[in-house]
This record gives C-alpha cells, structure tokens and sequence, in this order.
C-alpha cells in the first residue's frame, strides 16, 4: 500500500454496510474503528473490481479511512446533527498512524491526505470538487487548506508515540 486517503461519510455517527463496501476502516463518534468489507490489500490492484472505491481516480494502492460524521453538513456556521468528534478524530489519527507503520508509508502531502486535497491535485477525477475533509469541529480554527498539514502532524505525533511503546 502506498497511500492513505481520510474521508468522512456524510452520514451518521455509525457505519453502515453501504458504507462499508466503500473504505477500509470506518471510525464512530466514540473512536471505535471498524472494518470494512474489502482490506486494504484488495486495493493492491482495482482491475478485477473487487476494492473499496474510496477515491474516484486515486484508489489503486490506496487504504480508505473514514470518520462516521457530517450528513447534512453546508458550512462551518452549518455543520449538521453528526459532527465530527474530538474522540473520534484522534482514534482515527492513531489508526492511520498504525497503518503508516504497518504498511511503511511515509507521512507527506503525496501519501497522507484528504479526499479534498486528492480532489484538488487531480481535477480531471470524479473526486475533484469533495468536501471531505475541509473543516474539522473539534479545532474550528484549522482552515479548510490547512487540514491536511494539521492531519499529517497529528499521525506523525501518534506514530513517534506507537513506535516509543
């Protein structure tokens, strides 16, 4: 795996099957992590169709990461009922940084990132113009561009910590 890619669902707090065909891990509102149908190794390739379709345009070699949260979310000022979580968010900070670990994937802008960000830096894919993940309720303050870098300074603080023990 050379890639991870971190969503939201725009559903509720808890994974649904329909979602779950969709990402690798799902993380709920209290930071439990579930599985979702395909592992991250079914990605390897996405030839034979049979892979979670995370990223329109970016899914081969890439593990799909979601938080449970954000249905009906329009803005900052209107963020809906499923918010993401401080407790959620730093579950799925940890995991993606077992993951990086576990797979050996460096922590940059090219290996770690938002679905937005992907969008953004591939605008002939389906995923140019997602939403996912341009605001962050648990640090409001964090802008929309900045996320992915507050993201990926989150995994690698977790990482140094798993790797201490």
């Amino acid at each position: 795996m050379k890639k991870i890619v971190l969503h939201w669902t725009a559903g509720t707090y808890y994974p649904t099957q329909y979602e779950k065909q969709f990402y690798h891990f799902l993380v709920d509102k209290d930071g439990k992590i579930y599985n979702g149908i395909y592992k991250p190794e079914d990605n390897e390739t996405c030839a034979d169709g049979k892979y979670a379709a995370h990223t329109g345009g970016g899914n081969t070699g890439a593990i799909g990461v979601s938080l449970c949260s954000m249905a009906g979310f329009k803005s900052s000022k209107a963020q809906g009922q499923y918010p993401i979580t401080l407790i959620q968010f730093e579950s799925c900070m940890n995991l993606c940084s077992l993951l990086a670990i576990k797979y050996n994937i460096e922590i940059t802008p090219q290996t770690v990132m938002t679905h937005y960000e992907f969008g953004k830096t591939h605008p002939n894919s389906t995923s140019f113009g997602k939403i996912d993940i341009t605001y962050l309720p648990p640090y409001p303050w964090v802008g929309k561009d900045d996320i992915g870098g507050f993201i990926r300074s989150k995994i690698r603080w977790y990482k140094n910590k798993n790797l201490k023990g």
